[in-house]
């Protein structure tokens, strides 16, 4: 084809006259490619030949024909690669192939193979490629390269384009979900309409036992799963017909017998026209979250130190055994205990020793009841223990009772030995009340009386106790409002010298003036004060009071020494030598005046902060007495320890010189033990001359008692000295 042929035409490279109106126009080209095109015998009907191959591969609907010369320069674009690329010919023509289409990381793999095109002259075999346009695209494309030769060297280098990104993406999807059929942590089973396996992966092998040759062309129902129950499987094909899903847990067994628990998930497939055509199965071996779960559940329904069940997981059990009762009307018992004094071996030996005491108790409880029994830890030294389906309440006694052996006996703590006991209530459905709230306060109530009368015991319900226990809970209350009001007041015993019979000081004792009861004694609230905390105000009051009446009576003459009483609450409490500075203080009375009695139970609990508030105590000169002596566990080595001014033997040793040679025969030890420390002896409840001549034969120092006087708001101190 030369430049004649070219003027004869109006379409360049074609020959004929003007365009023909039926044809569509071709996309620009060189005459380049219409020589590509040229026929040995060039005439009309090559020409036509060519026009019409043009105009084929112009309007190609699904395949992108475009060329290149040897500089990679476009010189045939056709309509279908400007809608696949999303480039028209008028911006692709004349311009490098690379800047309308990049390979993506295959760019380098790609040039090679044109240069290997125009270097051979021959075509490679399709390739696919992926590639991205400028215009942004992303394609799969099927490429099928070759050269067009004149005169035996390549001119121009065509390729033929397929869209196969579709395809791709199906492909890719098919390989991902055979990925994840394949790796998956799940088991997973492929089934047809008949639910026969077609395939399962290897996690499934690997949870269940059983190799794809054991399933494949089977029945899931086929395997000797030993785990399901008959009719399980056709109760789930009954639900898959409806529902499409279904999902729930599994009792499973692996092929070599092992049980475990199974999630399964089952999925219906359905083709276009609603037809189920296979079916899905995913299972999940849950053995870990179950016993993770079963691990939280047992911390949220247990205690922590004991391993006992909690507050919760009890009041539940209670239910549960109220339910039972109302169906058959099976008996059964709440014990509430509280170990006796367990303070005192968290005070001496630390909060550890504490703890494995308590761990101790809960162990040699598990062994005192049944299975059906439950024993729990409400928390710090308290536990209840329902006995279910009781004959009575012999049966309950006997449980109680071998509570308090088992707790009785020793229990090793580090290098030392220490000694339990426990005061036990019992409360028995329906006779003491037949709801939870109810039942757990008798038995508390019971626990409660079981303290008062001793410790180391326990007692049953009554009536009676409860009304003692409301009386209790009014005391506590006005009990509260008793210093606010100012209903408290002291009384004043005389202590005198064993010789000369003056009166060289005295001991203030508190009473209640009751709105409702009259005057009231220590003992009929103070252990209800301590149990309520307020003991510790009301001493603060006391000691307050008492320093401000004894400055009075040294003002006016009277030279005595005011003793207040603290309990183990007050001496042990943080803040007692600031409330001593301040009565002194508030009073202007000389420290050396006062007289702290403390009891021989506050010296042996006290730690090692104790050495110090005594220390502080005897170096602003306050004396400190040790209170009914002889009744405590002090030794003598504990004694030696402190700096203390003076013991007091109990009322109990007195009262028996006349009666008991044996308890006489302790107060001559006592004072000679008190003589061996240094320390001045008082002897309280002297009621009779012959108990004191008693006293002054053996060296006693003061007395107090009724055989001198009694308390009064003020004692008789005899004339003031002139």
């Amino acid at each position: 084809m030369n430049d004649s042929t070219q003027g004869q035409t109006g379409r360049p490279g074609l020959s004929g006259g003007a365009p023909d109106p039926g044809r569509p126009e071709p996309v620009a080209r060189s005459d380049d490619q219409a020589g590509a095109f040229h026929s040995d015998s060039p005439g009309r009907e090559a020409l036509d030949w060519l026009y019409r191959f043009v105009t084929a591969i112009e309007l190609a609907p699904a395949v992108a024909v475009h060329s290149v010369d040897a500089r990679g320069i476009v010189r045939f674009w056709n309509h279908a690669c400007a809608q696949l690329f999303g480039i028209p010919a008028s911006h692709a023509l004349g311009r490098p192939f690379r800047a309308l289409v990049s390979h993506l990381e295959r760019q380098a793999e790609f040039d090679a193979a044109i240069a290997d095109i125009w270097r051979e002259g021959s075509a490679p075999a399709p390739r696919d490629w992926h590639v991205e346009t400028a215009a942004g695209r992303r394609l799969w494309l099927h490429s099928n390269h070759f050269p067009v030769k004149r005169e035996g060297a390549t001119q121009q280098v065509f390729c033929m384009e397929v869209d196969i990104t579709g395809r791709k993406q199906v492909e890719e999807n098919l390989m991902s979900a055979a990925r994840v059929f394949e790796n998956a942590h799940e088991g997973m089973i492929l089934m047809d309409a008949q639910y026969r396996v077609q395939a399962v992966n290897p996690a499934f092998t690997t949870i269940t036992g059983y190799a794809a040759a054991d399933i494949v062309g089977a029945t899931l129902a086929s395997l000797p799963w030993r785990g399901i129950e008959a009719g399980f499987y056709e109760s789930i094909w009954s639900q898959l017909d409806g529902n499409d899903y279904w999902q729930g847990e599994v009792a499973a067994m692996r092929k070599n017998g092992e049980r475990y628990p199974a999630w399964v998930a089952l999925t219906t497939i359905r083709d276009p026209r609603g037809e189920a055509i296979s079916y899905m199965a995913m299972l999940s071996d849950i053995s870990e979250r179950k016993r993770a779960e079963d691990q939280v559940r047992h911390q949220a329904e247990h205690d922590p130190l004991t391993g006992l069940p909690n507050r919760t997981l009890f009041l539940d059990r209670m239910h549960h055994a109220l339910a039972t009762w109302r169906r058959q009307r099976d008996n059964f018992a709440v014990l509430f205990l509280d170990l006796d004094r367990f303070k005192a071996i968290n005070d001496n030996n630390g909060h550890q020793a504490g703890d494995a005491v308590l761990r101790e108790v809960a162990a040699r409880l598990r062994g005192c009841v049944r299975r059906v029994d439950t024993i729990s830890r409400l928390g710090g030294d308290e536990f209840v223990v329902l006995l279910a389906d009781i004959g009575g309440a012999d049966q309950a006694a006997h449980v109680a009772h071998a509570v308090m052996q088992a707790v009785a006996r020793p229990v090793e703590v580090g290098e030392s030995l220490v000694t339990l006991s426990a005061s036990i209530g019992v409360a028995i459905c329906p006779t003491d009340g037949t709801d939870v709230d109810t039942l757990m306060h008798h038995a508390d109530v019971a626990m409660y009386h079981a303290k008062q009368n001793g410790r180391d015991s326990f007692r049953f319900f009554s009536p009676e106790m409860n009304a003692r226990v409301l009386e209790r809970g009014v005391l506590e209350q006005r009990l509260r409002q008793a210093l606010d009001r100012g209903e408290f007041l002291l009384e004043y015993q005389p202590e005198l010298d064993v010789g000369s019979g003056r009166v060289i000081g005295v001991e203030a004792l508190i009473r209640w003036r009751h709105p409702e009861r009259g005057l009231l004694l220590p003992q009929d609230f103070l252990p209800v004060a301590e149990e309520c905390g307020l003991i510790v105000p009301i001493g603060d009051w006391v000691l307050r009071e008492a320093c401000g009446q004894a400055r009075a009576w040294r003002d006016e003459g009277h030279d005595v020494t005011v003793a207040v009483n603290l309990s183990d609450a007050q001496f042990l409490h943080g803040r007692l030598l600031d409330t001593v500075d301040e009565a002194l203080a508030q009073s202007g009375l000389a420290p050396g005046y006062l007289d702290l009695e403390i009891t021989e139970g506050a010296i042996m609990h006290g730690d090692a902060g104790l050495d110090n508030i005594v220390e502080a105590l005897r170096s602003r000169g306050v004396q400190l007495t040790i209170d009914r002596f002889g009744t405590g566990l002090s030794s003598l080595s504990s004694l030696r320890r402190y700096p203390l001014s003076k013991l007091k033997i109990d009322r109990s040793f007195v009262s028996d010189i006349e009666h008991d040679p044996l308890d006489a025969a302790m107060i001559p030890a006592i004072i000679a033990v008190a003589r061996s420390l240094r320390l001045r002896v008082v002897a309280e409840g002297v009621e009779t001359a012959e108990q004191l001549r008693f006293l002054q034969q053996h060296g006693c120092d003061q007395y107090q008692g009724f055989y001198a006087a009694g308390a009064s708001s003020r004692p008789d101190f005899g004339p003031a000295p002139s």
